[in-house]
């Protein structure tokens, strides 16, 4: 049963790789205005309510205070959800990128149709590692386009290794999810199809059996 919406997303021994969000870059710019205003709202209603003559007013200073402070933390969290669910994720079949918090936008390009993989990085980005990645598929989208995500350079490696692999018959798991069986199977699969050899599935097989 699915736990997350990524998971009912994933087919059959379909597995998670990689995981990346952009950079907090992103997420600091987008709250960076709340959390000035929410320092200055405070701020300011704690300094009125150390004056003398508004002590009769306290109740009602406070109370406007918080107020106040509602809008910025309303937006603010509005931010951190958005920066939360915008994922950029590579599984042993496809790469996805997924955004909305309730209304959920999905773009996925299957690593077979994967043509080109083009990464940009300015200085900045070199300096704190986030970049732009141009997927550009054969599909009827053409490009995909995933901007200011974190640590590119290992996202585009990884993406680049799993159609590599998906190319060469083998399947690829993420971390802490082998299945050795099922890689035997498809070994097997692939040897009834001759597209191994006998000697070549035997040594693979044993090398996957040696990591039980």
């Amino acid at each position: 049963m699915a736990t997350t919406y990524l998971d009912s997303l994933m087919s059959e021994r379909e597995k998670v790789l990689v995981l990346a969000r952009q950079h907090w870059f992103i997420l600091f710019r987008s709250i960076i205005l709340e959390i000035t205003l929410i320092v200055i709202i405070f701020a300011a209603t704690i300094t009125i309510s150390l004056i003398p003559s508004t002590a009769p007013f306290l109740p009602i200073i406070i109370l406007v205070g918080l107020l106040l402070l509602i809008f910025p933390i309303i937006t603010g969290t509005r931010d951190i959800l958005l920066w939360a669910n915008h994922q950029f994720i590579i599984t042993n079949r496809r790469v996805m990128q997924i955004t909305g918090v309730i209304n959920k936008n999905v773009i996925d390009s299957s690593l077979e149709k994967v043509n080109d993989v083009k990464m940009q990085q300015s200085v900045f980005g070199r300096l704190f590692d986030y970049g732009d990645i141009q997927i550009l598929t054969a599909s009827e989208l053409g490009i995909n386009v995933f901007r200011r995500i974190d640590n590119p350079i290992n996202f585009k490696t990884s993406m680049m290794n799993a159609k590599a692999a998906l190319e060469n018959g083998q399947v690829v798991f993420g971390e802490n999810q082998p299945n050795i069986p099922s890689l035997i199977a498809q070994l097997a699969e692939l040897r009834r199809q001759e597209v191994i050899s006998e000697e070549e599935f035997q040594t693979k097989k044993a090398a996957l059996l040696s990591k039980l």
